[in-house]
C-alpha cells in the first residue's frame, strides 16, 4: 500500500501511545481517519487536535472486546466514508501477577482486549478493505508474543495468540486476496500507558479481593512504569509501522537490540533445552 491520500484508516486504540502516533502519522499522509478508544475524554481531545491539524477524523467510544461495538465501529467508518483501506488493531492492555493466582476475570479482561479485539478486528474489517479495493491490516502484538516474561502469562498468551493469527492470515490473504497486505508488530518498551490501563477496567470484572488498584497491580504498575519511562518514543513506531505498510513488510521489531531473545529461545527450544529467565529489555 503506497498511496494514501483521500482513503481511509480505522485505528483502535488510537486515543492514546501507539496508536495516536499512527493516527498522526496516517493522518499526516492524508488519510480519513476514524479512531475508536473506550476513553471518551481523550477521544475528544484527539479528534480536536486532528481537527486543528485539518486532518479528516471520526471518533468512537468502543470496546474492542465487544464485537458488536466493533462492527458499530465498522459501519459507522463505512457511513461517514464510504470504504475502509487500513485497519490497525492496536487497543490493548496489562496486568501483572503469578499465573496461578491469577482469577478468571484476570484473564478473560486482558485477552478478550489483546486478543479477541485483534480477533473481531480481523474478522469485522478485512472483509471490508477487500471490498474496498485492497488495502492492509495492521496488528500490534508485543516482544512478549515472541518470548514469554514471567509475571505475565495473560498479556504473553494475547500476544502469542496475535503473532499466529497474523501469520496465519496472511498467508490465507496472499491465496485468497492478494490486494491486502499483513503486519504484525512487536514492541518493545515504548513510552505509552499501558501500566496504568488497569485504572479503567470494567468494575464488574474486577475480583472482589481488589478494592480499587490492589497491591499487585501497583506493583505492576511501578515495575513497569519504570521501564518503559526510558522506552522508545511513540511516533518511532508509528513510523516503522509507516514503512512497513508501504513497503509490504510483515515483521515490525521495533527493538533491534532484544532480537538476541528471540534467537536464544529459539535455539533452545530446537537444542531440547528448557526455557531461560530473560528479562524484557536487557539483550
Amino acid at each position: 500500500m503506497d498511496e494514501f491520500a483521500g482513503k481511509v484508516a480505522v485505528i483502535t486504540g488510537g486515543a492514546s501511545g501507539i496508536g495516536l502516533a499512527m493516527a498522526r502519522r496516517f493522518g499526516a499522509a492524508g488519510m480519513k481517519l476514524v479512531i475508536a478508544d473506550l476513553q471518551q475524554d481523550a477521544l475528544d481531545d484527539v479528534i480536536a487536535e486532528l481537527g486543528a491539524a485539518r486532518i479528516e477524523a471520526v471518533g468512537i467510544r468502543a470496546d474492542v472486546a465487544d464485537r458488536a461495538q466493533v462492527q458499530a465501529v465498522a459501519d459507522q467508518a463505512m457511513d461517514a466514508f464510504g470504504a475502509i483501506h487500513l485497519a490497525v488493531n492496536n487497543a490493548g492492555v496489562a496486568s501483572g501477577g503469578l499465573s496461578w493466582e491469577l482469577s478468571e476475570a484476570d484473564w478473560s479482561w486482558v485477552l478478550g482486549v489483546d486478543l479477541w479485539g485483534v480477533i473481531h478486528g480481523v474478522g469485522v474489517f478485512t472483509p471490508l478493505i477487500i471490498e474496498s479495493g485492497g488495502g492492509h491490516v495492521v496488528n500490534i502484538a508485543s516482544m512478549a508474543g515472541l518470548t514469554s516474561p514471567p509475571y505475565m502469562a495473560p498479556y504473553n498468551v494475547a500476544k502469542h495468540g496475535v503473532v499466529a493469527l497474523s501469520e496465519s492470515m496472511y498467508l490465507e490473504l496472499k491465496m485468497a486476496a492478494p490486494t491486502v497486505g499483513v503486519t504484525v508488530v512487536c514492541p518493545g518498551w515504548v513510552r505509552t500507558q499501558i501500566h496504568k490501563s488497569i485504572r479503567h477496567r470494567p468494575s464488574a470484572d474486577t475480583p472482589v479481593s481488589d478494592a480499587g488498584v490492589g497491591d499487585a497491580d501497583a506493583g505492576f504498575e511501578a515495575i513497569v512504569g519504570s521501564l518503559i519511562a526510558d522506552g522508545l518514543d511513540p511516533a518511532d513506531v508509528a513510523e516503522q509501522v509507516f514503512d512497513a505498510v508501504v513497503n509490504d513488510r510483515f515483521y515490525v521489531l521495533t527493538h533491534p537490540e532484544w532480537s538476541g531473545m528471540v534467537r536464544r529461545n529459539t535455539d533452545r527450544m530446537l537444542a531440547g533445552e528448557n526455557p531461560e529467565m530473560g528479562i524484557p529489555g536487557i539483550p
